[in-house]
């Protein structure tokens, strides 16, 4: 597995809905999720600077890189727009971290 974490940006006032919407994860959105080969998607939120930090495994960066341009991707990112500081498609600004230290 490919570990990868990452930042986006929350609306502030947001928190409510957006816990609210992942809680309301579409089945077909949990679906994507697996058959692009993600697993383990944790999200957290410092709630000083509304920054969301995102974690993930996958198995594979290409096939993963290729969720981004499925239908229901698109859906969702225009669902979630409204909540977040997006890029000009809704695709979230979002900006990969580098691992610094791992322990099993």
């Amino acid at each position: 597995m490919i570990r990868k974490s990452f930042k986006m940006y929350l609306n502030p006032g947001c928190e409510k809905e957006y816990e609210k919407r992942h809680a309301g994860l579409w089945p077909e959105m949990q679906k994507m999720i697996h058959e692009y080969g993600g697993h383990n998607y944790s999200i957290f939120l410092d709630q000083d600077t509304y920054i969301l930090y995102g974690y993930i495994e996958i198995e594979d960066e290409e096939l993963w890189s290729k969720s981004a341009d499925t239908e229901i991707n698109r859906k969702w990112w225009d669902y979630m727009a409204p909540l977040m500081k997006v890029n000009e498609d809704n695709s979230p600004v979002s900006i990969d971290l580098p691992e610094m230290f791992h322990l099993d």
